[in-house]
């Protein structure tokens, strides 16, 4: 479960101000970096391990699962055999994917961590090009940068890249997409390394990238247990409050960990704001019910705008001509 708010996407490499000076073995490193065109990258050191996130037993174990092929390569490929079986797994993919709020992203970075690497969170606005191709040159310089760094390679919010290709081309943008589609698929293909992906909608991913990643790891709403060290976690020990840790944990179940963090935020604003000594039970229960209210609000409205969504043909048709400008 995450510690706080959805990771947030790396920002570009701070650039270095003209008052600080330059080592030499710094200013050749960055050379290098910009003629190899690496500079719109940059792996950092993972943000969480493990022991900051509050995951449910099952994921865990299934996460573990998999990284085991890096543990225990000599055994499963040499000793086993099943680098004969499976030369084209013997590295893995491993795709988190689930509700909102469940530590998908912090997980990615708890993984990089147990495997000692750096973490290379892929931007997508630095990825996408508004130039026909440029898009998929980007995406062969990322893979680049992270074969000569070796950091592993974090789609997070996957499905903008691995959404399923256009069947109907209609235009050159069109076109450009399934390009991109094509190259990643031949990038991913030809990549010996580890590469994670996180997303809220794994429906929406092509099948040919599902059948290309080795692991798919479902990350569920944390269970009552989880959700009682959750509100322990996100209480703290000097928050002055009457808050019953267990009824809360068991009357609302339907909470991520990222709902907990805001409703203890949102409890605590509301009693500053009324100079009370204490931050009352109450109070979460009406910032539990306030979040479950919103979230349910939002379905609806999508569901309404959807049925109000009409097409191009129609709207044209009812100006009868051209549509004004």
């Amino acid at each position: 479960m995450p510690l706080g708010n959805r990771i947030d996407p790396l920002a570009a490499k701070p650039q270095v101000q003209p008052t600080i000076t330059k080592t030499a073995q710094n200013s050749k490193a960055e050379e290098t970096s910009d003629k190899l065109g690496f500079s719109l990258f940059f792996a950092e050191e993972p943000k969480y391990g493990f022991d900051d996130i509050i995951l449910n037993r099952s994921t865990y174990d299934s996460i573990q699962d998999v990284l085991v092929i890096y543990e225990k390569r000599d055994l499963l490929f040499n000793q086993w055999g099943l680098g004969a079986t499976h030369k084209q797994q013997n590295r893995a993919g491993i795709n988190l994917y689930g509700y909102s709020g469940t530590g998908k992203s912090m997980a990615a970075h708890a993984i990089v961590k147990q495997l000692g690497r750096k973490i290379l969170t892929v931007d997508y606005s630095q990825i996408e090009s508004k130039y026909v191709g440029e898009t998929s040159k980007n995406l062969v310089l990322m893979f680049n940068y992270a074969k000569e760094s070796r950091a592993v390679i974090f789609f997070d919010e996957a499905d903008a890249l691995l959404s399923k290709r256009v069947t109907t081309m209609s235009n050159s943008t069109d076109v450009s997409v399934n390009q991109t589609r094509s190259v990643l698929l031949v990038l991913i293909n030809d990549f010996d390394d580890l590469i994670l992906f996180a997303t809220n909608f794994i429906t929406n991913y092509d099948p040919a990238f599902m059948r290309r990643i080795l692991g798919h790891i479902k990350f569920e709403m944390p269970d009552e247990e989880n959700r009682c060290k959750l509100w322990r976690m996100y209480i703290p020990q000097s928050l002055p409050t009457d808050a019953d840790i267990t009824a809360l944990a068991k009357k609302y179940d339907a909470v991520s960990g990222s709902d907990i963090a805001n409703a203890v935020l949102t409890a605590s604003l509301r009693a500053a704001r009324l100079n009370e000594r204490i931050v009352q039970h109450l109070y979460f229960e009406e910032a539990v019910e306030r979040m479950i209210n919103s979230k349910a609000d939002n379905n609806d409205l999508g569901k309404l705008v959807s049925k109000r969504t009409v097409s191009e043909e129609y709207v044209k048709s009812q100006f009868e001509g051209e549509l004004p400008t």
